[in-house]
Parts: structure tokens; C-alpha cells; sequence
């Protein structure tokens, strides 16, 4: 089971954000620099943005330590809104990621609902349920003799979109009622 979702989830990503935020025209990307498959990702983000007409501000962080910048840059260079590439190196400081969003008032897209959970506005990204059913069926295979090499590899064919109303609110935004309907679970 691979987490690799494909590089057209990023544009579905920024058009949803974009949807949620029609007046953003500058999203900040925050991510961590030293992560494996950083360069790549980045590279996909780029071209997800343009046909959308967002700029970047590519924003680093290798860990919460680094956090405060680049809080400070993307309010220097104004942006609109924050989309979050996911790294192990955040998962444990997402409550001060959501703190520093939320304290600079950005509307904010994360992959992972958890994020949502903890008070960011939305998330697009794989259902780890599902996701984890189907590992655990390999896990049969292999246990009742496959050869693991002989087995696919699988990427996430289920999607989930979580929005946090309360966020929200917060941040006066309206949510447009087309994103709402498309959504898998709405946070009061």
C-alpha cells in the first residue's frame, strides 16, 4: 500500500481552497525542505497553481522550531491563504500549526482530516481508514503465504474532504454551499 496519491490531488487541493476563499490570489506553501520526496511535490504544486492563476510563496520549515518565520514571511508577503504539505517532522506540532494559522487568520488546506480535527479549515486528502483495511489485507495475503514482491502496489482510491465550519466562522468566511454538498464531514 503506497501513500502516493498522484500529483493531481495538489490542484484539487488549491481549487478547493480556492472555491473556499474565491479572493485569495497568494497561497503560501508550507513544507519541510529535507523531506524525500520534497522537490517533486513542489514541482507539482507549481503546476497545479497555474491554470488556477494562485502564486506561490513557498514556504519552509524543517520543524516547529522554524515555525515563527515562516509564520513572519507569509504575513510580510501577504498572503491569502495556507496550504500545508504534510511531513512527518509536523504530525507532532500540528496544535501549534493550527495555533499560528489561526492567530494570523489564514484560511488553511491540510491532506489529513486530523489537522481539520484540531482546528484547521479544511482538508483533501486519502481516507486512512480505508487506506488501512486494505493494508491489512495484504497483510493476509502474506500471512497465508504470497510472496510480497508477487503482490501490487495500491495508492488510495478513496478521497475524503472534511471542512471545520467553527473555523470558519472564525475567520468569516462563508463556505459556498457547492463545496458543502461535496463534502464527507462537516465539523460544527
Amino acid at each position: 500500500m503506497s501513500y502516493s496519491v498522484g500529483t493531481d490531488i495538489f490542484g484539487k487541493d488549491l481549487d478547493l481552497l480556492g472555491q473556499a476563499v474565491p479572493k485569495i490570489r497568494r497561497v503560501a506553501v508550507l513544507s519541510n525542505p529535507v523531506g524525500p520526496s520534497q522537490p517533486l511535490t513542489i514541482k507539482n504544486i507549481k503546476a497545479a497553481a497555474q491554470p488556477l492563476r494562485l502564486q506561490l510563496l513557498l514556504v519552509e520549515a524543517r520543524g516547529p522550531e522554524e515555525f515563527d518565520a515562516a509564520f513572519a514571511a507569509m504575513a510580510r508577503e501577504r498572503v491569502g491563504a495556507l496550504f500545508v504539505v504534510t511531513d512527518p517532522a509536523f504530525i507532532p506540532h500540528r496544535a501549534r500549526l493550527i495555533e499560528l494559522t489561526a492567530r494570523n487568520r489564514l484560511p488553511s488546506m491540510f491532506t489529513q482530516r486530523a489537522d481539520v480535527e484540531a482546528g484547521g479549515l479544511m482538508s483533501y486528502g486519502p481516507n486512512f481508514p480505508d487506506m488501512y483495511r486494505r493494508t491489512a489485507y495484504f497483510v493476509d495475503k502474506i500471512l497465508k503465504g504470497a510472496k510480497p514482491g508477487d503482490l501490487p502496489i495500491e495508492q488510495p482510491t478513496k478521497f475524503e474532504l472534511v471542512i471545520n465550519m467553527k473555523t470558519a466562522e472564525a475567520l468569516g468566511l462563508t463556505i459556498p454551499q457547492s463545496i458543502l454538498t461535496r463534502a464527507d464531514e462537516i465539523i460544527q
